[in-house]
């Protein structure tokens, strides 16, 4: 099944903006969200379709809610 809405796409760049925001390595998020370093890339590449859960278990672990984390990123230059 296609996303048609994108919103795997505006998880992963979400997730992956947290996680820079906080100076963690996929693995550092891994270890603290309770998932595989795998899995994290590919919630990042926007080829894994996470579940509510696991939403849930990433923005903890990233400080944040999971509503923050489906809010498209404002895009910055550079």
């Amino acid at each position: 099944m296609e996303d048609e809405t994108g919103i795997i796409d505006v998880v992963a760049v979400a997730v992956r903006k947290a996680r820079k925001n906080l100076g963690l390595s996929q693995e550092d998020l891994a270890l603290e969200a309770g998932l595989d370093r795998t899995y994290i890339s590919q919630v990042e590449r926007g080829t894994r379709n996470c579940t509510i859960v696991v939403l849930a278990r990433l923005a903890r672990a990233l400080k944040t809610t999971p509503d923050r984390l489906l809010v498209p990123q404002k895009r910055t230059r550079g």
